[in-house]
């Protein structure tokens, strides 16, 4: 996955509006869905929990249904690209003490996985403006570097393939 620079203000705008329309839905679905089935189905004892569960669950599949259907679409392509890429992070992030054992070893594809997340954490951080860790980030950066120049290794996060993770 290749890191691109994604417009901050047309993400955020795009992302509150997803998460917005996401929380009204389930809370119109799920309580639509409960009432109909409580309507239908009245129990004497006056406990309606599964009901209300189950308007949770089925409202929640269909958010999760539409979203899938229209991640293609040009106003998801921000909000589907943030996503995808923090799940590559995340596959790196549980593979991390190994990768970091390899890169102290001069592995290039441990250090290139590493190089990698760092730039990353880098854009989402800035999408994010999560400034209060760019400093920890750019220590890390430094030592990574340091390892790289020490092995004679040039790293490109755009070389970065997540095939190169089933080694580790």
């Amino acid at each position: 996955m290749q890191l691109i620079q994604i417009d901050k203000a047309r993400y955020r705008k795009h992302l509150n509006r997803v998460i917005v329309g996401c929380a009204a839905s389930l809370a119109i679905g799920s309580l639509a869905i409960s009432q109909t089935l409580i309507a239908l189905f009245p129990d004497e004892s006056g406990s309606h929990f599964h009901w209300n569960l189950l308007g949770v669950i089925v409202t929640s599949i269909g958010i999760g249904w539409l979203l899938n259907k229209y991640r293609t679409h040009p106003f998801m392509s921000e909000v589907v690209y943030v996503w995808e890429l923090k799940k590559a992070l995340n596959k790196i992030t549980r593979k991390m003490a190994k990768l970091k054992a390899a890169g102290r070893e001069g592995n290039p594809d441990a250090l290139l996985a590493i190089h990698y997340s760092y730039a990353g954490s880098r854009l989402l951080w800035q999408l994010d403006d999560n400034t209060i860790t760019m400093d920890d980030l750019a220590i890390k950066q430094a030592e990574l570097d340091s390892v790289a120049a020490k092995y004679n290794l040039t790293l490109n996060a755009d070389d970065y393939d997540d095939a190169i993770l089933k080694q580790f």
